[in-house]
């Protein structure tokens, strides 16, 4: 179910990336797109913790089934489906969108030796930037542009609270509360469930078998809260189930999902 890292070694949504430049792109500018392309056959877009409580009003919130098992906002419960874009690729219905749909195309990258000194980049792929973009024109004068500025804070924003999220991870990972995770959906009239697996949970035994101290200590640092989240956030993969079976998007019975 999970989204495996992308055999290109990119991040998800990105298919290339290069670095923006003042030589090469001193006359490029941003432009709208006609809908959410790069969402299509999407199921699940990594979040970080700053938005769990917003992205469970929209979606369900799992975590990878990897060694760091990042959280995501599924859209779909099975690879290649996302039940809340219409036909215009544009999505159906007023939700939250996450950062990381938001950052896009631009992302910091590493490209250097240093893990520290991260350079702004953009998909080139994307359509979003390009020569005869007018929404935002990336430099004037040889210099970033307010615009420019503006989307590199926002990148700067996303990678702090990727950074929170990696210690989020950590301290779940260190009091062992993460599990492999399964849902059974029985539909109407079938003999076997559909079964969901391949994602990681919040193992809420051994949530409720915490020392008082360490409930404590979550409750004040607010780590709680996102436990919360996440948890009560997975009843949405039932309304996710009944979308995609409304528009003929389920797997049959007994193939595992």
């Amino acid at each position: 179910m999970a989204s495996a890292p992308q055999p290109t070694g990119l991040p998800i949504l990105y298919k290339d990336l290069v670095p923006l430049s003042s030589d090469q792109h001193a006359d490029w500018g941003t432009k709208s797109l006609d809908g959410l392309h790069f969402l299509k056959g999407q199921h699940a877009v990594p979040i970080v913790i700053d938005e769990f409580v917003q992205v469970q009003r929209s979606f369900p919130i799992i975590f990878a089934d990897a060694d760091y098992p990042v959280p995501l906002a599924l859209m779909g419960l099975n690879e290649g489906v996302n039940v809340f874009l219409d036909a215009d690729d544009r999505f159906s219905q007023p939700l939250y969108v996450p950062a990381y749909i938001r950052r896009y195309p631009f992302m910091l990258a590493q490209l250097g030796q240093n893990p520290q000194e991260l350079s702004l980049c953009f998909d080139p792929t994307s359509g979003a930037v390009g020569p005869d973009g007018e929404a935002v024109k990336l430099f004037e004068n040889g210099q970033p542009s307010q615009g420019t500025k503006d989307i590199l804070s926002f990148c700067e924003q996303f990678e702090q609270g990727a950074q929170r999220t990696g210690a989020f991870i950590k301290e779940l990972q260190d009091l062992d509360l993460l599990m492999d995770g399964e849902v059974s959906i029985q539909p109407e009239g079938a003999t076997q469930p559909h079964i969901y697996r391949g994602f990681k949970m919040v193992n809420e035994e051994k949530l409720r078998d915490l020392r008082g101290d360490q409930l404590r200590k979550m409750m004040q640092s607010g780590m709680l809260t996102l436990i919360m989240a996440h948890l009560f956030s997975l009843d949405l993969m039932r309304e996710i189930y009944g979308r995609q079976a409304a528009q003929g998007k389920l797997p049959p019975v007994g193939v595992p999902a």
